[in-house]
């Protein structure tokens, strides 16, 4: 049985009840950002962040039941880790990175970032960033730092871009040094699921074996919000029985892609457990997996 409803709200978080089912010990949030007003914004980005610090974080772990969590820079901040390193900071152990840098970036710091608990590099098509487009270069040349680095023995390559990008990039992704994360279901429409060109091509860099996907963001395509995000469900179940073992799940808070007070994380996670449908297969979502993936200590 789930635990009582809240008595008062989270932050950036729709209502107040808590997911049907408790969560396992150690349950990890793999996606979510932190916005502290006390480090400044990118001169490149267009709109004004919300305030999201690790303090308001806490209230979500504790309506949801997570332990552990892994915080993404956002684009907001450009090339600049420090809000997420202060968090890193104030999370503990409990808490791992992914850092955002641009191609030119140096042995000395890929090494600072790996003694704060940095285990990948996010690299983003989607939003804007403070260098311009991002390339395919870009990505080949960040992937190849990351292989030859010693420091960064067991990091990631994550990867948020369209549908129709990731198809055109496959080549490219199917040879990187490293591990890759897709981002965010890799945007695909709900309504083509597992018809869309795109999920051909996702469950071909499953089959291959290096590429995690991230059961986040559902609500970035969906269009039946009530109830549930449910036009994710084919979408979500073909990635649970394509590649369990390398799944990750994400919050996404404090959900900057949607008009505020929209999304509600207790409901999330219960759409985690609809596409997974079973406990076991859960757990191994939420504990095992990312445990793998992020270099937390096994359960």
């Amino acid at each position: 049985m789930g635990l009582p409803p809240l008595l008062d709200p989270v932050p950036h978080s729709l209502g107040l009840n808590r997911p049907l089912r408790a969560l396992p010990a150690l349950a990890c949030d793999s996606h979510m950002h932190i916005f502290d007003t006390r480090f400044a914004p990118s001169p490149h980005w267009p709109r004004t962040p919300p305030e999201a610090p690790v303090a308001a974080y806490r209230q979500l772990q504790q309506r949801l039941g997570t332990a552990r969590t892994v915080v993404v820079t956002p684009s907001t901040y450009g090339i600049d880790n420090a809000c997420t390193l202060d968090a890193l900071d104030q999370l503990g152990d409990s808490a791992r990175g992914v850092a955002v840098v641009d191609q030119q970036v140096g042995d000395v710091e890929l090494g600072r970032l790996a003694a704060r608990r940095v285990r990948g590099l996010r690299v983003n098509f989607v939003s804007p960033q403070s260098w311009g487009m991002t390339t395919e270069e870009m990505l080949t040349t960040l992937a190849g730092k990351l292989a030859r680095h010693a420091d960064c023995g067991g990091w990631h390559i994550q990867v948020f871009a369209h549908p129709e990008q990731i198809v055109a990039l496959e080549a490219v992704l199917q040879a990187l040094p490293v591990p890759l994360v897709i981002d965010h279901l890799g945007r695909i429409d709900p309504a083509e699921g597992p018809s869309a060109p795109a999920w051909a091509t996702l469950q071909r860099l499953l089959d291959g074996g290096n590429t995690w996907v991230k059961l986040s963001g559902a609500y970035m395509r969906s269009t039946v919000q009530v109830p549930g995000y449910a036009d994710t469900l084919p979408l979500g179940r073909a990635l649970v029985q394509a590649a369990p073992e390398r799944l990750v799940w994400g919050s996404d808070w404090p959900h900057t892609t949607e008009p505020p007070g929209t999304v509600n994380d207790a409901d999330l996670v219960d759409l985690l457990q609809a596409w997974v449908v079973t406990d076991a297969a859960m757990d191994r979502i939420l504990v095992d997996n990312p445990a793998r993936l992020y270099g937390f200590p096994a359960a």
